[in-house]
């Protein structure tokens, strides 16, 4: 993994190679404890940075790194990059130019995470990325899907096949745990506990660092069962793997779940953390508590769950037909 890079000081001209500084970098975060993940996610996105670079030409040194090459960086990301290029399972129709903006400020994230820590620690004498914004996000409603719609995309998968199981019980437990797909994936056979009936999720994998207990139903924990149970010969701690007993990665799963939507019919954009946000919005739909879903959700602002919750046709024409003035009025007359 992080073996690839050569460890030389440039001490002559005092420049440092960004290989050198990647080192630095990604070995403190192996010394926190970061999820084999995230450090998985550093270390690619550090390299389409530097498969740029070369592109241009531009020498891998900490000189060559200014606010101007970063915003150029993200704007060839942005309108120049082929989507999908070299994915070994996509075809040229949809190698489109250019990437979203969530898509740029996420891999522009470790740049950032990187260039700030080798700063503060005092390895570098300036933070070139300080003053480099996010590529602006589209603010677009997130479509909540039905449960009707649901109930087809749960349908979907061949549950004959080993992947077809795994993604029934996948999309199970990320619509009744509420979980995102990265702690959905990282969940170890250790993090289930079937007699409280409920996951865990480590700190070291949950985005805002805080571990949670999220109580699942029945009937997933013995999908769950199972599919341990069917996992038993590949000798692993993970949950979520593939044919081959391979920790499952999140770009697999989300081209499988954009299968079976379409294989549903569903006619929607389905993405894996779409099934968060329709989850999190039929329970406030239903009567849930808010304060208990932010628990749920692993927010630790209500803000945010406030923000994250889509109110649907139905639960508006049913909070209008109940709490509406008018109701008031016409009873008057």
């Amino acid at each position: 993994m992080v073996n690839d890079y050569e460890f030389v000081r440039n001490a002559g001209s005092g420049d440092m190679r960004l290989d050198e500084l990647f080192e630095i970098f990604i070995y403190a975060k192996l010394s926190e404890g970061k999820a084999e993940r995230t450090i998985e996610s550093y270390t690619e996105y550090y390299r389409y940075f530097c498969r740029y670079l070369d592109a241009c030409g531009i020498a891998k040194m900490f000189s060559s790194v200014t606010p101007s090459l970063l915003r150029n960086y993200m704007g060839w990301m942005l309108y120049g990059q082929l989507k999908w290029n070299e994915h070994p399972h996509k075809s040229e129709k949809n190698m489109t130019k250019g990437l979203s903006p969530v898509t740029v400020n996420t891999k522009m994230k470790t740049l950032k995470a990187m260039f700030r820590f080798l700063h503060e620690d005092g390895v570098i004498p300036h933070n070139p990325a300080a003053r480099v914004g996010k590529a602006r996000e589209p603010e677009n409603e997130i479509r909540i899907l039905t449960v009707e719609e649901m109930q087809r995309l749960l349908r979907a998968p061949d549950k004959d096949t080993y992947p077809g199981f795994r993604d029934f019980v996948a999309m199970h437990v990320l619509i009744d745990s509420f979980a995102r797909a990265g702690e959905l994936l990282s969940l170890k056979v250790s993090n289930v506990d079937f007699n409280r009936g409920v996951l865990h999720f480590e700190a070291d994998i949950v985005k805002t660092r805080k571990g949670r207990s999220v109580p699942v139903s029945a009937y997933t924990l013995q999908l769950l069962t199972i599919l341990i149970h069917e996992n038993r010969n590949f000798e692993s701690e993970y949950i979520f793997l593939t044919k081959k007993g391979k920790p499952l990665r999140d770009d697999r799963l989300r081209e499988r779940v954009k299968l079976h939507a379409k294989n549903a019919g569903i006619d929607a954009n389905v993405f894996l953390h779409q099934l968060r946000h329709t989850a999190a919005t039929m329970f406030m739909d239903k009567g849930g508590s808010l304060r208990h879903l932010a628990a749920m959700l692993g927010h630790t602002d209500l803000r945010s769950t406030m923000r994250y919750t889509t109110p649907t046709d139905r639960g508006l024409k049913e909070q209008h037909a109940g709490y509406s003035v008018m109701n008031d009025v016409l009873g008057v007359l």
